[in-house]
């Protein structure tokens, strides 16, 4: 039977809204992901703000089974060198005969309009699968559902600095502080997801060193 639905990559931050975004995607079936595209910064050969190595990246696009285009930005890069280099991707997209990106965003309206009006620039279409979701339900939901992750970044302003390398699980979502989002929506913490059911087998990995830098305290995931 022809697959008549239109194609899409997903933009990948090696994280739990984006694994668990793939997840719901090829549920709902709205879109053929064909891809993975994401950002990475050159001087650190590392996922932006995830900071995960990129050999760890190139693990989880083997565990999906899909490609993974990158898009190399500067340690301090400026919104102009920013969108230049998506709208790079972009055309690399549509050569490809891509017309959607798929996003893992829960609540953040000018998020969602920022990526929903770049892309119209290009003529292609946004695709939200978790939008809106309850986030404390879709947290919990995730774990149960068998997805592994480790806490890669966190706010210190916002959490305790010793839950930076804590498992996404059970625990961490009880020893959260009120105000902080179950999923890190706002900023709180970021993750790296090394085992779910949108992998086709778990990434084996353990917990490095822990460093602060620029305002965030960082956990190193190593491959094991």
């Amino acid at each position: 039977m022809a697959n008549n639905r239109p194609k899409a990559w997903i933009a990948w931050s090696s994280g739990k809204d984006s694994a668990w975004s793939l997840h719901v995607a090829r549920q709902k079936k709205e879109v053929d992901i064909v891809g993975m595209l994401t950002t990475v910064t050159g001087d650190y050969d590392r996922v932006s703000m995830h900071a995960v190595r990129t050999a760890l990246l190139d693990a989880q696009a083997e565990a999906v089974g899909l490609p993974l285009y990158r898009v190399t930005i500067p340690a301090k890069c400026t919104n102009e060198i920013y969108e230049s280099k998506m709208a790079e991707a972009m055309d690399a997209a549509k050569a490809a005969g891509v017309t959607h990106m798929v996003f893992g965003d829960l609540f953040l309206e000018e998020i969602r309009n920022y990526r929903v009006a770049n892309l119209a620039k290009v003529g292609m279409s946004a695709n939200f699968p978790l939008w809106r979701s309850d986030t404390r339900a879709l947290a919990r939901e995730m774990i149960s559902a068998g997805l592994k992750a480790y806490l890669t970044c966190i706010d210190p302003r916002k959490m305790p600095r010793d839950l930076a390398g804590h498992a996404f699980d059970d625990d961490l979502l009880g020893r959260l502080p009120s105000g902080v989002d179950p999923c890190g929506e706002n900023g709180e913490f970021h993750t790296f997801v090394y085992g779910g059911p949108m992998f086709r087998k778990e990434i084996p990995v353990k917990i490095g060193d822990t460093v602060e830098r620029e305002g965030f305290v960082f956990t190193d995931v190593l491959p094991a």
